[in-house]
């Protein structure tokens, strides 16, 4: 099979949404995008974690034209496809329904940067999408979804920003592997929880300074970063 190592990376990246709880039954979505070839790898419509091989990823083209495979590909496939043609160096996505990124989705919110933790990840708050307008749903739900995304990210870096809420919806992540955009999945299920959890505490706690918020940041990411292991 010509593009196996494809359909194993989106089943791995599937597998770990189960495994961090990022979301139950058959909610959620993971794809591995080769952008030589122009083709992602997606998990099939419906189907529950449990139920899933490399085998059973559907292949489909940046169209949204299913190209190999014997299921329907996830209906949020559309989604991925825009987010493909308009981030490049976004090799994986994975959209989940965990909990608390969710929650500030449904109160249509940005997750505010309240702590380093926060910041060890992105600068930013993490934004949230404008409320879809009724003639966008009415025309192609799933595409106009990727264009909210989109949109919400005009003037931002898709790559240093890897996570996005969407109003009324819930979270989608990407990164430079399927593996990575599960990765980032959990990291914001884990910010909108601490931040949550904050707000609760003291509804008027104030942004991060910039300060803090830079060093957090960059001794992970910048050009001197110092975090982990060369």
């Amino acid at each position: 099979m010509k593009f196996a190592e494809l359909r194993r990376e989106a089943y791995e990246a599937n597998m770990e949404i189960e495994k961090q709880k990022l979301a139950i039954y058959t909610f959620g979505n993971a794809s591995a995008f080769d952008p030589e070839a122009g083709i992602f790898a997606i998990k099939p419509s419906g189907v529950p974690y449990a139920e899933l091989s490399p085998q059973a990823m559907v292949l489909v083209d940046l169209g949204g034209k299913v190209v190999e495979g014997d299921l329907r590909p996830s209906s949020d496939t559309p989604t991925h496809a825009v987010l493909y043609r308009e981030f490049s160096g976004v090799l994986g996505i994975t959209h989940t329904h965990s909990p608390y990124g969710v929650a500030w989705a449904q109160a249509c919110e940005a997750v505010p940067i309240y702590g380093t933790t926060h910041a060890d990840h992105l600068t930013e708050d993490i934004p949230c999408t404008e409320v879809m307008r009724d003639e966008a749903i009415r025309n192609n739900y799933e595409i106009e979804t990727g264009n909210q995304i989109v949109q919400a990210f005009r003037g931002l870096n898709p790559l240093e920003i890897e996570m996005v809420l969407v109003a009324c919806h819930g979270p989608f992540a990407w990164g430079k592997s399927a593996w990575k955009s599960v990765y980032n999945a959990a990291v914001l299920e884990e910010i909108a929880k601490m931040a949550w959890l904050t707000r609760t505490l003291r509804p008027g706690t104030p942004r991060l300074k910039e300060s803090l918020k830079r060093k957090h940041y960059d001794r992970k990411h910048g050009k001197d970063a110092y975090y982990g292991q060369a």
